[in-house]
């Protein structure tokens, strides 16, 4: 899976998770950008990226996020 295949299922994950058709996430996107998103709305956006990509991100990975870019890599190097 490439990585802007990667993007575009992430855009349809955040867009599901946030009920708003309107998001569009680049590599800087963080929570800051998200209204919607606080702590609880991470927990949920975290599941349902690991759901869709059949894969658990570690707890070291979650804390060390620091945008979608980050998450979009991990999922890369775990899809190699």
């Amino acid at each position: 899976m490439s990585k802007e295949q990667i993007m575009e299922r992430l855009t349809e994950i955040f867009r599901d998770v946030f009920d708003d058709e309107s998001i569009e996430i680049s590599d800087s996107t963080t929570a800051d950008d998200i209204e919607a998103w606080d702590s609880l709305e991470h927990i949920t956006l975290i599941s349902a990226v690991e759901k869709a990509f059949k894969m658990r991100f570690t707890m070291r990975e979650v804390s060390g996020m620091k945008n979608v870019g980050e998450m979009a890599e991990i999922l890369l190097e775990r899809g190699k």
